[in-house]
């Protein structure tokens, strides 16, 4: 996956004004966010029929304080409503997605 391979190889990649196109759609929606680019994020997300996708959905929703939408979401990729912040739970997230 274009050698990323630690989410510090993650977070260099976002010095780029695009993700690379061979990255998986899970991890071009957290490069979104990880720019500040919510919607996009979200809208990749939205678009991922699978439980990466509803977790990656849920971690948005609650980044946006959006605690309803957020269960939700967290119950279809089940997974509980994590006791993490969210900086924790978007690592989290990364290194999943790479490991994947």
């Amino acid at each position: 996956m274009n050698n990323l391979t630690t989410f510090e190889d993650f977070l260099k990649a976002c010095q780029n004004d695009h993700p690379p196109k061979l990255w998986s759609k899970g991890l071009q929606a957290l490069w979104y966010d990880a720019k500040g680019e919510w919607d996009a994020s979200h809208d990749i997300a939205q678009d991922l029929s699978s439980e990466l996708g509803s977790w990656i959905h849920a971690y948005l929703h609650r980044q946006e304080g959006d605690q309803f939408n957020a269960n939700y979401w967290y119950r279809r990729a089940n997974r509980p409503f994590p006791n993490l912040t969210l900086d924790e739970e978007f690592k989290l997230l990364v290194e999943y997605v790479i490991r994947s």
